[in-house]
């Protein structure tokens, strides 16, 4: 069987398509990136003179000129238009019916080029400017004239009908999705394609049989997938050599109950796919992510502001802080062989050797082919060392397993030889295990494991007095209780390492005539026994030393709004509570009055990226962005100390001689970017699970086998008392499996769920909740 299996993947291998999927993966990735930065693309009435644009402007000029030998060039396409273009062109039945009736042919991209790639478009613009000279080439996203869009919209009613304001509205999700670190790789990306292969061979099989059956791609697949439909001739010419028809993408089925069409769809494709090659569906990375964060503003940060390289002080020169990377990790136990008679109830432990900050237990995992009950675990670890696993068996006494099982045998498999390119970032096969004593066939477990790409991971740091003055606090004394004079606070980092001393002290300013004013600073000591002043408030203002920042607090303050600002070539906002990637959703429990969120706006970020999270009560600071550690220290003290003296959050905002926010930071600083996340504990999905995920379609059916739509995953996140307790589980742009966060234990036996093209994840249990079994 397992050598049938390989040779259908071989013969999945063999379709051919004719453009490098793998670069217009990356590169359709960055387009989406420069459309989410002009969201007024996704909907309005932008979105609708960017489509009157594309009708009548854009694929006439592209009809007249794409084969045209006058050319010197390519075309530059329109930035609005290409956008449209795009949402089309993901229709490729209905894009293909539009070009040959209006063009009588199919109208390609082979001479085009997109406005990100930075080619010239002079020639364009004055092909442009001759054909339509009343009509700018560029449409301005900022100021659009929108007086006449509904007159010109309705002159056009002749045209295109396909329903393009829909189609973006559908494919605006998409980008979140495809938002991470593996889709820009080309080792993932190569083995995306790979599966996308195996996806048209399943399709394939399909309709030889006859068999009506709508395969769902996980996200990787589909990214692969509309790479190819953004290609149309090589679209159509390459799907009708593999399966005799050109294949139908139609996103408009939005239903993601259980038993509709995605999720039939994606337990089936699960299904045929490990029937047929015997691998995995799922995979690390490739999998739903849930729902976008929601947006902090509509409007997006002023595009007149002119972005420049500022270069801040070195933090480094202050403080050593190491950077970690961290993978997730999809683990699978398939099958076990050969293992002695009289023994059943077979599982297995695993963790790693050697511990680390994201991964120091041990789990169980049950094996599918004992067991019947599919269980999938994902989890974060450093992509070092190794994962051992211990299979425990125990004969079929009445006794407790705990008191019956014992050692089978073990295995090891080296992370790093996972990250090897020939390695796919991913493993599914037999491993002998090493046992004590002598059998006459070697025992055996099949282990299915993959990671995504390694990321960098955000930096985590607590703030801890010198002195407890409370049970109940880790961080702040008790209300009333004075503070010693030597007091210091300790920052430490997850390991434990000690990375700065911190002490607010009070001292005075002499002035003219004897006067003299209140002064308070923020004194640090490094390992090394230096000292240095942070920072420094007089009156009511605060300079952070050395940063250029400052900020004053003020009277007014709007609860939605801001409560910090910082202004230059940077905007650094403090919003209350946990924004962006740090909502509660992914942060699991607090109350939202304990914390802050430091969100970047920039050109390139206008509607924000969060920088770090600070949790007022507990001291603990998370940093995203590695120029704002040290600053972000500075922060999280000055502001968990006014919190601590103000009695919580409401007397933080409210209350105080010197607490009236709004407070502005001013100054030049530039905040850049770092990838990464929380620990997210281990879940395990089961079949269960599997079984009850909510997905949609995004296909009509049709004879010999349709396809879902975009996207699909499996796969868990957070649990227990982690930072992740309540996020949602896999499925995908059109559909998967997924589990959520568990209780205590860390453990989803019969909750979560999926989503479809964005999809719903699954819920948490924490005990409490209904979800969890």
């Amino acid at each position: 069987m397992e050598k049938e299996q390989e040779l259908e993947w071989l013969e999945a291998q063999k379709i051919v398509v004719s453009k490098d999927l793998v670069a217009a993966a990356k590169q359709q990735v960055q387009f989406l990136a420069t459309v989410d930065r002009s969201r007024c693309l996704y909907e309005g009435p932008v979105l609708n003179q960017a489509i009157y644009r594309y009708k009548t402007c854009w694929l006439p000029l592209l009809a007249k000129y794409a084969d045209s030998q006058v050319l010197q060039g390519p075309l530059v396409v329109p930035f609005d238009c290409e956008w449209v273009w795009h949402c089309h062109r993901l229709n490729p039945i209905q894009y293909k019916e539009d070009c040959e009736e209006f063009y009588g042919r199919i109208l390609d991209n082979c001479n085009v080029v997109s406005t990100i790639q930075g080619t010239c478009k002079k020639q364009t613009e004055e092909i442009w400017s001759r054909m339509y000279p009343g009509e700018p080439f560029e449409l301005d996203l900022s100021n659009c004239s929108l007086e006449n869009i509904p007159e010109k919209i309705s002159k056009d009613s002749e045209g295109i009908k396909y329903d393009l304001v829909s189609a973006a509205k559908r494919q605006s999700p998409f980008f979140y999705q495809v938002a991470r670190p593996s889709m820009q790789s080309d080792i993932f990306l190569e083995q995306a394609l790979a599966r996308y292969k195996g996806f048209l061979h399943l399709i394939k099989r399909n309709r030889e049989r006859s068999i009506k059956r709508f395969c769902v791609p996980t996200y990787d697949i589909d990214l692969i997938w509309h790479s190819h439909q953004l290609h149309p001739v090589s679209y159509c010419k390459d799907l009708m050599e593999a399966l005799g028809k050109v294949l139908e993408h139609d996103d408009l089925d939005s239903d993601r109950t259980k038993g509709k069409k995605l999720d039939v769809g994606f337990s089936e494709t699960s299904k045929q796919w490990e029937e047929t090659f015997g691998l995995r569906y799922w995979r690390a990375g490739a999998m739903y992510r849930g729902s976008a964060p929601r947006a902090l503003t509509v409007t997006p940060w002023p595009s007149n502001i002119v972005s420049k390289e500022v270069v801040p002080p070195n933090y480094q020169d202050v403080i050593q802080i190491p950077q970690i990377k961290f993978v997730e990790v999809f683990l699978e136990i398939v099958g076990l062989r050969n293992l002695p008679a009289g023994h059943n109830g077979s599982f297995v432990f695993f963790s790693k050797k050697q511990p680390d900050i994201f991964f120091n237990a041990r789990r169980r995992l049950n094996i599918f082919s004992e067991s019947g009950e599919k269980q999938v675990a994902t989890f974060q670890c450093e992509p070092i060392g190794e994962l051992l696993f211990v299979l425990m068996s125990h004969s079929g006494s009445n006794l407790p397993i705990s008191k019956t099982a014992k050692i089978m045998g073990t295995t090891s498999i080296f992370l790093r030889d996972l990250l090897d390119p020939a390695s796919g970032l991913s493993v599914d096969k037999w491993f002998d295990l090493t046992v004590s004593g002598t059998h006459s066939k070697p025992i055996s477990l099949r282990i299915a494991l993959s990671l995504a790409v390694p990321v960098t991971a955000p930096h985590v740091l607590h703030m801890v007095r010198s002195r407890p003055f409370s049970m109940s606090s880790c961080f702040f004394p008790l209300p009333g209780r004075g503070q010693h004079a030597k007091s210091w606070t300790s920052v430490v980092d997850v390991a434990g390492n000690e990375i700065i001393n911190i002490q607010m002290r009070e001292s005075r300013k002499m002035e003219a005539r004897n006067n003299c004013s209140s002064k308070k600073e923020v004194i640090g000591i490094v390992g090394s026994g230096e000292s240095y002043i942070l920072a420094e408030r007089v009156g009511t203002k605060w300079s952070l030393m050395d940063f250029n920042w400052s900020f004053e607090l003020q009277r007014k303050f709007n609860e939605d709004d801001h409560l910090f600002e910082l202004k230059g070539n940077r905007m650094v906002k403090i919003f209350p509570g946990r924004k962006l990637e740090y909502e509660l959703k992914n942060y699991g429990k607090g109350n939202e009055r304990d914390f802050v969120t430091a969100v970047e706006f920039s050109l390139e970020d206008p509607y924000g990226k969060a920088v770090a999270m600070i949790n007022l009560k507990s001291g603990i600071l998370v940093v995203n962005e590695e120029r704002f550690v040290l600053p972000g220290i500075i922060l999280a003290f000055i502001l968990s100390d006014l919190f601590r003296k103000e009695g919580g959050f409401d007397g933080f905002l409210a209350s105080g001689e010197n607490i009236k926010p709004v407070a502005v930071l001013s100054g030049d600083v530039d905040v850049g970017k770092v990838e990464g996340g929380m620990d997210r504990k281990n879940v395990t999905v089961t079949e269960e699970l599997v079984d009850e995920a909510q997905v949609k379609s995004m296909v009509v059916p049709e004879k010999g086998g349709a396809c879902g739509g975009c996207g699909s995953g499996c796969g868990g996140c957070g649990g227990g008392d982690g930072y992740l307790t309540k996020s949602g589980g896999c499925g995908g742009c059109g559909g998967g499996c997924g589990g959520c966060g568990g209780g205590s234990k860390n453990v989803l036996k019969n909750g979560g769920g999926c989503g479809g093209c964005g999809g719903c994840g699954g819920c948490g249990g924490d005990g409490s909740n209904k979800l969890a079994k």
